[in-house]
């Protein structure tokens, strides 16, 4: 059954664990939506958050406000969002309020610099899933080159990831068209 009680506590999680800003909370977003929830699939969730990167303005949000309103509508969005964003302006103003009481002790800065690796392996561990599901459903050789191609666009290049997923749209849906077939 889904209810805005769920969705309040699904997103409520989200927003009181996400230390680190947006890229710290996307496995988390993906653990309540795909995971415990079954709101979405893999692939949905790795769709919306492709689509999500290529918007302007903070991921954390856009992926509560989507995935509320899909499970259930504006009233779903609108309680993702009060449920993600609210815990985390509460805690900036307290945590923040006390780091600048204590931002000499030496045990406080260690505390947040620890918290840093552990963003790292949750985001490592939701990259190898994504790379480990695209070598299955492409093919491990294919899945290694588009993965250092794109690598290199992204990092090398600078090139921004909206153009590189309306190129990579244009690439698939283009020779589609012209076969007949249907997007």
């Amino acid at each position: 059954m889904k209810t805005n009680a769920d969705i309040f506590a699904a997103f409520f999680r989200v927003g009181i664990l996400g230390f680190g800003g947006g890229p710290s909370a996307i496995p988390l977003f993906h653990r309540e939506a795909v995971k415990k929830y079954k709101w979405m699939t893999d692939d949905e969730f790795g769709d919306t958050l492709a689509l999500g990167n290529t918007m302007p303005g903070p991921i954390a949000t856009k992926m509560a406000g989507y995935i509320g309103y899909r499970v259930n509508g504006i009233a779903g969005s609108l309680v993702a969002l009060f449920a993600s964003v609210v815990p985390t302006v509460l805690l900036m103003i307290l945590l923040l309020g006390a780091l600048q009481q204590f931002k000499g002790v030496e045990w406080v800065n260690n505390m947040s610099a620890a918290v840093v690796p552990v963003v790292g392996v949750m985001l490592a561990v939701m990259t190898w899933d994504f790379f480990k599901k695209s070598g299955e459903s492409l093919g491990w050789m294919r899945a290694v080159w588009l993965t250092l191609m794109f690598a290199i666009m992204l990092e090398v290049l600078h090139i921004h990831p909206a153009f590189v997923i309306i190129g990579i749209l244009i690439i698939v849906l283009v020779p589609l068209k012209k076969r007949g077939g249907t997007m």
